[in-house]
C-alpha cells in the first residue's frame, strides 16, 4: 500500500513539474522576444528545449529529428509571430503577444500529448497554419528558392506527421509527394502574395496560401482516410470535402481578391 501512495505522490510531482516546465518554455519566449527584440536568442531557448531530441545515439539523430520536425514548427513559428506582434510598439502589440503565449501553452499541455488520430491531424493542422503564416510574414524579401524549400518542410513534415498515424508503409514516399505539391504552391503564392487582416493586430496577417494549403491539405487526408479504409475512394466519402474545399479556394482567389486586403 505504502509502494501504491508513493507511486502516486511521484506521478502526481512528476505531472506538475512537465506543466510548469511547458509553461515556463513559453513564458521564457516571450520574455526573451520582449527583452532582446530580437527572435534568434528565442529560437536559440527552442532548441535548448529540445535536447533531448539528440540524446540518443547519433544514428538515431535523423529519426528523432522527423518526429520532432511538427513542434519545431509550432515553436518557431510561434516566436516569429511574437517578434511580428511586437513591430508595432504598441500596447495591443502585448496583449496580441499574451495571447499567443496563452494558445502556445494549450498546444503544449492540451493538445501536442495526445496521440489519437484525430488529434494528430490537429496538431499538422496547427503546425500548417502556425508555419505558414510565420513564412509569409518574414519572406517578402527572400529569394523565392527559399520559400519553396521552407514550404517543402512544411508539406513534407506535416504530410508525414498524418500519415503515421495511419501506419503506412509508403510513409516516406507520400510525404515527399505532398512537400513536393505544397512547394509548388509556395512557389506561385511567393509571386502573387495576398493577405487578409486578423482582428486586433496590424502586424500579423493572413497569408491566401494559409488558407489554399489547409483547404487541400483537408481534402489530401479525407481521400487517403477513405483509402485507408475501403481500400478505394469512394466518393461519397470525400464529395463534400471536395467541394467544402475547392469552394472556399475559389472564393478567395476569384471574389477576396477583387475586394482590400492586407499586404505582407
Amino acid at each position: 500500500m505504502e509502494f501504491l501512495r508513493l507511486a502516486k505522490r511521484r506521478t502526481l510531482v512528476s505531472e506538475l513539474v512537465y506543466v510548469l516546465l511547458n509553461v515556463g518554455l513559453a513564458a521564457a519566449l516571450l520574455v526573451v522576444v520582449w527583452v532582446v527584440e530580437s527572435p534568434l536568442p528565442a529560437f536559440a531557448v527552442v532548441l535548448l528545449s529540445k535536447w533531448r531530441v539528440l540524446a540518443v545515439r547519433p544514428r538515431y539523430w535523423f529519426a528523432h529529428i522527423q518526429a520532432n520536425l511538427v513542434d519545431l514548427i509550432v515553436s518557431f513559428g510561434l516566436v516569429v509571430l511574437l517578434y511580428t506582434a511586437s513591430a508595432g510598439g504598441t500596447g495591443e502589440g502585448m496583449a496580441v503577444q499574451i495571447v499567443l503565449t496563452l494558445l502556445y501553452v494549450a498546444w503544449l499541455l492540451l493538445l501536442k500529448p495526445r496521440t489519437k488520430r484525430a488529434y494528430v491531424i490537429a496538431q499538422a493542422g496547427v503546425a500548417l497554419a502556425v508555419g505558414t503564416i510565420a513564412l509569409f510574414s518574414l519572406s517578402y524579401g527572400w529569394p523565392s528558392s527559399a520559400v519553396v524549400i521552407a514550404m517543402f518542410v512544411l508539406g513534407y513534415s506535416t504530410a508525414r506527421h498524418v500519415l503515421s498515424a495511419y501506419s503506412d508503409n509508403s510513409l516516406t514516399m507520400m510525404s515527399l509527394i505532398w512537400g513536393y505539391v505544397t512547394a509548388q504552391i509556395g512557389w506561385l503564392t511567393y509571386h502573387w502574395l495576398v493577405a487578409y487582416d486578423i482582428p486586433f493586430t496590424d502586424t500579423i496577417k493572413l497569408p491566401q496560401a494559409t488558407i489554399i494549403i489547409i483547404a487541400l491539405s483537408f481534402l489530401a487526408e479525407r481521400i487517403y482516410n477513405s483509402y485507408a479504409k475501403h481500400g478505394a475512394v469512394r466518393s461519397g466519402d470525400v464529395l463534400l470535402p471536395a467541394l467544402l474545399s475547392f469552394g472556399v479556394v475559389a472564393v478567395i482567389i476569384f471574389v477576396f481578391n477583387g475586394v482590400s486586403t492586407g499586404s505582407i
